[in-house]
């Protein structure tokens, strides 16, 4: 079925429009008929949009447009659309998308999968089987209303009316599409795959070694290659000596790439390439090359200074980013006033599959198959670098083994098929565990300032917030040292809580690295700057962390952040359709704390510690039971996390994200830093950039909120709260503050 649809497409009989509206995935409209009579005989497809088609055996074909990576995407979009088509699922055949704008955003990033495109998919489903409710309805001369589907049949008002989708093909392909505003959506009622826990579909692939990912794609007559590239950002090449470097056995060339200038972008950053007949031969051949660079305008970055650099920029008046109230008068009128300095380091994705790409460029045109989260951005990158038309490059997209927002930026796309078209023959670039964390679009480090006013009663009723961190647009626009409007809306800007004077302000960083997003992106040290300040202030007011949050966040309304003046964007949601809550913030803080059993005795050096946030228009809630030996060594022994993300398509896969969440954000918490000297990563494998391993991983619980609210984010909100209630905990257990990561235990010991 799947080359038949692709010989369909490239007839040009596969004509389905997409209007721009459906680009921000919020509606469809615009569809044209798709198939002429023409169509029809042995390749007769019922294909009423890029989504969806039936064939006359009534097989179905589910193209799902984002990539998966472990989240389940693949799988819960095709729920929505099978649950509306009212197919079969052991009918359904699920085919992931090549990069094209046909299919609207294909960028798998920002938690919004399910909030763009749940409406989008279930319309699309809803389009086919209307179409086939009407075939059969023409044929037994009754009105449409009078039929009803059920699982991959058309059932008429008279017995024994009963046709499969198949039989009804041809009918149905004749017939015009439905215009959207005409769908009849399937009540809740009548769900059987929306909201129910279906295994991933390519689970007995994964599990018998069977799935392909892009490190494991090969061509006929493919070549290996191994790159070094630029040491420090910005670095130039002076000169290389490439003789023993082609005396290693299997080495076959040794090419030059050429250095992108500043900012780099999503460019091939450059070097000197090996080319080999397999990856071993590559990497040790490029271990021969001597090379000599001019180190350039970033040779001289010292993370040490440079952290210095932020914090003290933090302590000074920004750029003003919301502000109600009068903050100044309130701070100097205050019983009692608390400041408080939080520092997150520089951070690396590090995939469990590293970078990977194969190219093949014949005529002109390129092939390439990848592990990518955005195909689309892969394809203009490849036709950038090659100085082709994207239409003649094709991106076949592979399972990712992990991404975490680093997959998004095709840079290593663009060095495969730059290479390709150098060697006149397939290549296969694969990066290494070094390059990964060397070379990657690191998160940002960030220096969080915070002041509180309290009143005699312990109320707070003045709120300052600081935040410095270099952009992510720094790694695109050259001369940029303030953050985005979207970077300080993640966490700083929409503070919920009920604070009568609050101003948040951003001071200026320049960035000396490729900075980009990262799970969560700068949720996560804002998160934990104002998830721990929060907790401050309760010790300092004499109250129950629980009972402060909820008297913080006041009696349920929503925040109109309009009303205060602030620009504020909302993940690209609409505010009217996800207002910020704060009936949704005390429901998640009040089931966390119910179902981790806070208030109850622990031993000594044990402790609890809470945190919550909103972010990717989910709400998220964590309590952590933490444990300090006397040596100062944290043990993190159990995770709860309450979860309000909205309408869910996949139990199961929710529950998996936010597991996986508290591992990442544990990792950040405890273990992970990355640090620079001479513009040179110090870290560079497993053996220096720690992360969270099994031995340190706690029993984690997610608590999913029953809810017929739009759908919310899933992959990325469980990160942000992890790191406060984690060192919340610590401080319950030892009374010492934790205010930079990774937790030092030195801080922590016994002396």
């Amino acid at each position: 079925m799947m080359d038949a649809i692709k010989n369909l497409s490239r007839r040009g009989m596969l004509r389905g429009g997409v209007a721009s509206g459906f680009v921000l995935g919020f509606h469809v409209a615009g569809y044209n008929p798709i198939f002429s009579a023409a169509a029809a005989g042995r390749d007769a497809i019922l294909a009423p949009n890029v989504y969806v088609a039936v064939n006359l055996s009534g097989r179905i074909s589910i193209t799902i447009h984002r990539s998966e990576m472990g989240t389940g995407i693949k799988t819960s979009l095709a729920q929505a659309l099978a649950d509306e088509l009212d197919a079969q699922w052991s009918d359904i055949e699920i085919i992931q998308a090549q990069g094209d704008e046909k299919y609207g955003d294909q960028n798998t990033d920002g938690s919004r999968s399910v909030t763009q495109f749940l409406l989008p998919l279930r319309r699309a489903g809803a389009a086919a089987r209307q179409m086939l409710v009407a075939a059969a309805a023409q044929r037994w001369k009754v009105l449409p209303a009078k039929c009803r589907t059920q699982a991959g049949v058309v059932i008429g008002p008279q017995a024994p009316q009963r046709l499969r989708y198949g039989e009804l093909v041809e009918a149905a392909m004749r017939l015009p599409v439905p215009a959207p505003e005409s769908l009849i959506l399937k009540p809740s009622k009548d769900w059987r795959y929306i909201g129910k826990p279906l295994p991933v579909v390519d689970l007995d692939d994964i599990v018998h070694g069977k799935a392909v990912y892009g490190i494991d794609f090969t061509l006929p007559g493919m070549k290996y290659a191994s790159i070094e590239r630029p040491p420090v950002y910005g670095a130039t090449l002076k000169s290389y000596d490439a003789k023993a470097a082609l005396a290693t056995p299997g080495v076959e060339r040794v090419v030059e790439i050429p250095v992108a200038s500043l900012p780099a972008g999503f460019r091939p950053l450059g070097g000197v390439a090996v080319i080999a007949s397999n990856t071993w031969a590559a990497e040790q051949g490029r271990q021969q090359l001597e090379m000599e660079w001019d180190e350039g305008p970033n040779g001289s970055f010292d993370t040490d200074a440079y952290y210095k650099e932020l914090v003290a920029t933090a302590g000074k008046p920004g750029r003003v980013m919301r502000h109600n109230g009068d903050v100044d008068a309130a701070l100097a009128g205050a019983a009692k006033r608390i400041s408080a300095d939080y520092f997150v380091p520089h951070l690396a994705h590090a995939m469990m599959e590293p970078e990977a790409a194969v190219a093949q460029v014949t005529n002109g045109a390129c092939e390439v198959w990848t592990a990518t989260q955005n195909p689309q951005q892969a394809r203009k990158t490849v036709a950038e670098a090659l100085g082709v038309d994207p239409a003649n490059v094709t991106i076949n997209v592979t399972l990712l083994g992990g991404g975490f927002g680093r997959k998004s930026k095709p840079d290593y796309v663009g060095e495969a098929a730059v290479l390709a078209n150098m060697i006149g023959a397939p290549v296969k670039v694969t990066w290494t565990r070094e390059d990964d964390i060397k070379h990657d679009y690191f998160h940002a480090a960030c220096a969080n300032h915070l002041e509180a006013g309290l009143d005699s009663d312990g109320k707070t009723v003045a709120w300052l917030h600081r935040s410095v961190f270099p952009s992510i647009a720094t790694t695109f626009k050259p001369d940029v040292t303030y953050g985005a409007q979207g970077e300080m809306d993640q966490g700083v800007v929409d503070l919920p809580y009920d604070i009568a004077n609050v101003r948040c302000e951003n001071g200026p960083a320049k960035a000396h690295i490729r900075i980009g997003w990262y799970r969560s992106v700068y949720n996560i040290p804002h998160g934990f700057a104002v998830g721990s300040f929060v907790d401050e202030l309760a010790a300092a007011a004499g109250k129950d962390p629980v009972a402060h949050i909820l008297e913080l966040l006041g009696e349920p309304r929503k925040v109109d952040l309009r009303a205060m003046g602030v620009n504020y964007g909302n993940y690209g949601a609409s505010l009217d359709d996800y207002p910020i809550d704060t009936a949704r913030h005390r429901a998640v803080v009040e089931l966390a704390a119910e179902r981790a059993g806070w208030g109850s005795k622990l031993p000594p050096r044990s402790g609890f510690g809470i945190a919550v946030h909103r972010s990717f228009l989910t709400y998220v809630a964590v309590v952590a039971r933490v444990a300090v030996d006397v040596r100062g060594n944290a043990s993190v022994q159990r995770i709860d996390m309450a979860v309000d993300c909205g309408q869910v398509l996949n139990p199961d896969r929710v529950t998996a994200q936010f597991e996986g969440a508290a591992v990442m954000g544990l990792g950040n918490t405890m273990f992970s830093s990355l640090t620079f000297k001479n513009g040179q990563a110090q870290q560079t494998n497993f053996g220096d950039y720690l992360v969270a391993r099994m031995d340190s991983t706690p029993e984690t619980r997610v608590h999913i909120v029953p809810s017929d609210a739009p759908p919310g984010g899933v992959g990325e909100p469980g990160v942000p709260p992890v790191s406060a209630a984690i060192c919340n905990a610590i401080y319950a257990a030892t009374g010492r503050r934790i205010r930079t990561l990774p937790v030092d235990p030195q801080e922590l010991a016994v002396m």
